[in-house]
């Protein structure tokens, strides 16, 4: 067996667009990847929207995802530590999958020290400058009465048909390329990023939701790094002996956009 030493990270699986096979077949991949790097991994973090969709309810869970959960139960059950970061779309988890899978779940960024590095971790929803609208949104969709509302008076085949008809309007739920890169100058979790560094240092920034493979480098001894997604790109970090990289797995693309 090989030595457990890298820390692995990837986020925005989106698991359940565009639709059952083309998910099924995405959940297959993932699933191979994991079994590839539990070989050697010390640690796994899982930075936001591994689900398109996911809702807690107090005696339902989501049907489907199977493979996955079963593989992240069973790497969890090996001794590897797999973080479960949520994003704008998983965030509906209330102990499931902690007490059945194992997961350590985080609803907030975190600040950690790893091989020896800073690292600022979070899916990057709400963060940074402006989107208003969109924060206001995540303020309510984590409130106690909306989620009891939407727990007590909303069956969850409703639910999921809500969830699937949003879900269609997206870019990426078509099997697109949703995003560009916008300039250092116009991203906002690079200015964030060098908020945050005005006041204390890290390493690495490392986020998700911005569904680009990004590695940008922000001063002469810290990096921001946007993990990519899933759906189009299968790309995820290794961090081996304090140094990060994006790879890509399986995947026509093979480099990230670095700056």
């Amino acid at each position: 067996m090989s030595e457990r030493t890298k820390i692995y990270f990837a986020s925005d699986f989106h698991l359940g667009i565009p639709n059952h096979k083309d998910s099924i077949d995405r959940e297959r991949k993932i699933v191979s990847w994991l079994n590839k790097i539990k070989k050697d991994a010390a640690e796994i973090y899982l930075v936001g929207d591994v689900f398109d969709f996911w809702y807690e309810w107090e005696k339902v869970v989501p049907k489907g995802h199977v493979r996955l959960l079963g593989t992240l139960a069973e790497i969890c059950d090996s001794g590897i530590p797999v973080h479960f970061f949520t994003g704008n779309h998983d965030l509906w988890t209330f102990g499931y999958l902690e007490k059945e899978i194992g997961l350590k779940v985080y609803r907030e960024t975190v600040k950690i020290e790893l091989q020896g590095k800073k690292c600022f971790l979070g899916h990057g929803d709400g963060l940074g400058p402006g989107d208003r609208g969109y924060k206001f949104l995540k303020n309510l969709f984590t409130s106690r009465l909306c989620q009891w509302l939407f727990s007590k008076f909303l069956h969850p085949n409703t639910s999921f048909t809500i969830a699937n008809y949003f879900s269609g309007k997206s870019r990426i739920s078509n099997l697109e390329i949703d995003e560009s890169f916008q300039g250092e100058e116009n991203e906002w979790l690079v200015k964030y990023s060098k908020e945050i560094l005005n006041s204390e240092h890290f390493d690495y920034f490392v986020f998700g939701h911005r569904h680009l493979p990004l590695d940008i480098k922000l001063s002469e001894k810290s990096r921001y790094i946007n993990l990519g997604e899933w759906v189009n790109y299968y790309s995820y970090g290794v961090l081996d002996q304090g140094h990060f990289e994006l790879k890509f797995f399986e995947s026509t693309f093979s480099k990230a956009i670095n700056k």
